[in-house]
């Protein structure tokens, strides 16, 4: 089983979270993380997983266009990925920037999928996934590699 890692970055924060999350994705045996920046994924990688974790620094409320472009591009396997777990992360520039706005638009793309979606669990935040300001701290790591077990461990649960 797998869990694609899915993510955009330009500064390098989104991707320090990503790599946080796929440790914890890790974690769960049986279960392999594929960290792909959007520009690397391949239709392959999207459909063969049975999770996928996708994320976003927030521009103006909204995932980036190039995660956008994936899920746009990939939608002719929309079909083959109705009851895979899906779960969302962002990272922004401000403490207001946006996060849980561009959370939920990729939770919709998700949804559109046919996916099971999950957030955080409450050992984290309990909200609608990871996401902080700039830089993940050591605390937005901790709460990313919660987010990818517990994306693997579902993942076992309902694909196994």
């Amino acid at each position: 089983m797998q869990v694609l890692v899915l993510y955009f970055s330009k500064s390098g924060n989104t991707k320090k979270l990503a790599e946080a999350i796929a440790k914890g994705v890790e974690e769960v045996e049986g279960v392999k993380a594929v960290l792909k920046k959007t520009s690397e994924v391949t239709k392959e990688d999207f459909s063969a997983s049975d999770g996928i974790i996708a994320g976003s620094p927030v521009y103006f409320g909204l995932m980036a266009a190039e995660l956008k472009k994936v899920f746009d591009d990939f939608v002719g396997v929309r079909k083959k990925m109705e009851g895979k777990v899906g779960a969302a992360f962002t990272t922004s520039g401000d403490p207001t920037g946006g996060k849980e706005t561009t959370m939920m638009s990729i939770i919709q793309t998700l949804l559109i999928y046919g996916m099971v979606i999950v957030g955080d669990p409450l050992s984290a935040t309990g909200h609608y996934g990871v996401g902080c300001v700039g830089k993940p701290d050591a605390k937005t790591e901790e709460n990313g590699m919660k987010l990818g077990n517990r994306v693997a461990e579902l993942v076992k649960k309902l694909c196994g």
